[in-house]
């Protein structure tokens, strides 16, 4: 059998910001055009960019409008003060005018083709993969349900947006108040899937654990999660060695036998990148999958975010996986 050895590294495409507009409390929306009117290569609902900022940042950002337009790509970026840098250096930074670098669009939160119905349930600026795909699916006329919670409609991206779909009435805002017991009923929501039923979600650490805790009963295959941050409890980020690993460990390069010694704070990309192996990666925290690599055999500790329980079984993340034990075997 064949494989990738990573993903496809993706085109960089000079792109020009045709408008900016105010979506929400902190949040703002680019669209991205070709100088030249060309039509952008083609994306599929739940896709995202890499956008390459000042300083060498590199962030990435959800596509959130229809993936049948050809003409444009948009996104939404909420300015987070506690954030790595990213969306202050944007917001701050990026104008109306402006050339921006970005990758081609690529994807880790795929729409089943086998879903009956689908259940989105965003959270915060967690909307806009799920936004992009509610278009998709009001195009097909496949039936859907979107729950957007917020602390109001002041901090609701796209809310205007939403009124303009004609299945407005699948559309339920849940706004909290900034009181997360007074948040959406998530357990209650996912209480009893239906047969062929598939939920997605995205949004912050917290939401995203609720997410997680009321679909624990939800047939392998039918829940999806997109993560935009490292959650606070992950085992990823820079300390490499917070999860228990003692010492390093050793990987072996399939295609020259080389054996690399990899540090307890020193990931598998920097380590291969000292003997002229480079992976591409873009986020560094195992969240986009840029650094997605095949192996062979070993005892993998996958500490990304974004990898199924199956692609874990032939895949890791270069960027933050670990070896528990013995020699690591990359397909490389």
């Amino acid at each position: 059998m064949n494989h990738d050895k990573t993903q496809e590294i993706p085109t960089r495409l000079r792109l020009q910001v045709r408008q900016i507009r105010f979506e929400g409390v902190g949040i703002n929306s680019y669209e991205l055009v070709d100088p030249a009117g060309l039509p952008l290569p083609a994306f599929e609902a739940g896709a995202h960019i890499d956008v390459h900022l000042a300083q060498g940042l590199v962030r990435q950002y959800s596509l959130s409008n229809d993936p049948a337009e050809r003409h444009r790509y948009v996104i939404a970026v909420l300015n987070d003060a506690n954030g790595r840098g990213g969306s202050r250096t944007l917001h701050e930074q990026l104008h109306v005018q402006d050339f921006v670098e970005v990758s081609s669009p690529r994807n880790n939160f795929h729409l089943s083709e086998h879903a009956a119905k689908v259940i989105l349930i965003a959270g915060g600026i967690g909307v806009t993969p799920l936004k992009s795909m509610a278009h998709h699916l009001e195009r097909t006329g496949k039936p859907y349900e979107l729950y957007y919670c917020a602390k109001d409609r002041d901090y609701a991206a796209f809310s205007g947006e939403f009124e303009l779909f004609s299945s407005k009435d699948s559309h339920r805002f849940h706004f909290d108040g900034g009181n997360p017991a007074e948040g959406l009923n998530i357990s209650e929501l996912l209480r009893e899937p239906e047969d062929g039923q598939h939920v997605y979600y995205c949004g912050p650490a917290g939401f995203m654990k609720a997410c997680a805790a009321a679909s624990t009963h939800w047939p392998a295959g039918t829940v999806h999660a997109e993560h935009f941050k490292v959650a606070a409890d992950a085992t990823g980020g820079t300390d490499l060695s917070a999860a228990g690993e003692v010492g390093g460990f050793t990987i072996k390069v399939t295609s020259s036998g080389a054996l690399v010694e990899v540090g307890a704070q020193q990931s598998i990309v920097d380590a291969l990148s000292a003997i002229g192996v480079v992976i591409e990666t873009s986020c560094q925290s195992g969240l986009c999958g840029s650094c997605k690599t095949h192996y062979l055999s070993g005892d993998v500790d996958h500490r990304d975010c974004i990898l199924s329980d199956d692609e874990h079984k032939e895949y890791l993340t270069a960027c933050v996986s670990r070896a528990r034990s013995g020699v690591l075997v990359l397909d490389l």
